[in-house]
């Protein structure tokens, strides 16, 4: 495996800090070309110092003077709005791996894999808002799409080798979250505090909060859907408290495949970057000498409704998608700020997909328009 040139967009978040660990392990593997930070530009600068990439990037410009004298190395400290597009185009980058927050990751995916680069994804709203621009993009350029979302990836270790069409169908654990076993009356009082208490993944706090709602797993049925080109109607979500089994793959002769291992993102990070290799990674080992107590459980639809949302915004189609992904990325801040309780987090989400039309016609302009005009009606709603 030759070296790789790394582009690394979000460096600061959990993924970000992860994939860092992971060079560190296999430096002869791979070098940091890019940093990136939206606006914490002191763990950005702490990055740069240790990696010395070409190229820093902090979106936030009000802090580009704080970190470039921050800044010990010759990295050149950019902060222009269309930076992350230019430095993914670059012939220098042989993979970005996209670990932004949002709708923000949109834009650098497709242009990462129109220049042709490999492009190891933790964006989920990538393939959530425009996965059927991305599929097209896919099928016209050489560019190459892997996942790092642990379940996702567990379905790319389960299908390799397999004929896509004896798929029967792809089965998404789910830990369920800090409130799986709330009734409806107790989340009318879920605090921000509570929703930010993980039981098994240390994540940012809107990836946390997208999992206590139980969003995380609607938006992953839509990536799955583009991922793996497979009806919604064969992705199944379960319940998997343990959180070992990230995904399952049953075939037409009725057997399974299943990744499992302990709860680490470092996993599926190293399998995205290193695919169709497997590199040594120092991480905890299941211990199969020990009793194990793995349990499954179907999704309550009426306590979690975000996920019912998300299957019916994939089947409406259009940009259906794209309205659910604003709505709830607007509500979940709300939420952060205290400005709206937790149970309304799908109300929001609702109200809004009610609002628009979902049959415009699918191009980047009409998605950015759509994504815009949502958040705004969204951060109204009451």
């Amino acid at each position: 495996m030759k070296l790789q040139r790394l582009a690394l967009l979000g460096s600061t978040g959990s993924i970000g800090t992860q994939v860092l660990e992971v060079v560190r392990q296999h430096p002869n593997k791979f070098t940091i070309h890019t940093l990136t930070a939206n606006r914490n530009w002191e763990a950005l600068a702490d990055q740069i110092n240790e990696f010395s990439p070409e190229y820093g990037v902090i979106c936030d410009s009000s802090h580009i003077d704080d970190l470039k004298k921050a800044v010990q190395t010759n990295t050149k400290i950019l902060s222009a709005k269309d930076a992350l597009v230019e430095i993914v185009r670059m012939n220098e980058v042989d993979t970005v791996l996209n670990s932004l927050v949002g709708f923000a990751g949109f834009i650098p995916t497709i242009e990462a894999l129109k220049a042709g680069k490999k492009v190891a994804l933790a964006n989920k709203e990538s393939l959530v808002v425009g996965g059927e621009i991305i599929r097209d993009i896919l099928n016209e350029y050489e560019g190459t799409l892997l996942p790092v979302d642990s379940e996702h990836s567990a379905m790319l270790q389960s299908i390799v080798g397999e004929r896509p069409e004896n798929i029967e169908e792809i089965i998404i654990t789910a830990s369920g979250g800090p409130f799986k076993d709330f009734t409806a009356e107790q989340m009318k009082s879920v605090t921000v505090e509570q929703a930010l208490k993980h039981p098994n993944w240390d994540m940012g706090a809107k990836i946390t909060i997208d999992s206590a709602t139980m969003m995380n797993k609607g938006l992953e049925i839509i990536e799955a859907k583009w991922l793996f080109d497979i009806p919604v109607s064969k992705i199944t979500p379960v319940i998997h408290p343990q959180s070992i089994i990230h995904s399952i793959v049953t075939f037409v002769d009725g057997s399974s495949k299943a990744q499992l291992g302990p709860p680490d993102m470092k996993v599926p990070i190293i399998y995205a970057l290193s695919y169709p290799d497997r590199l040594e990674l120092d991480t905890p080992r299941m211990n199969w000498g020990h009793t194990h107590d793995l349990t499954f459980a179907p999704v309550d639809y009426a306590r979690f409704p975000c996920v019912k949302l998300a299957i019916d915004a994939i089947a409406d189609g259009g940009t259906s998608p794209a309205i659910l992904n604003a709505a709830n990325e607007v509500a979940v801040k709300r939420f952060l700020n205290k400005e709206i309780n937790y149970i309304d987090i799908p109300k929001v989400v609702d109200v809004s997909l009610n609002k628009w039309a979902s049959n415009i016609e699918l191009t980047i302009d009409n998605l950015l328009a759509v994504d815009k005009e949502t958040r705004a009606y969204a951060a109204q709603i009451n």
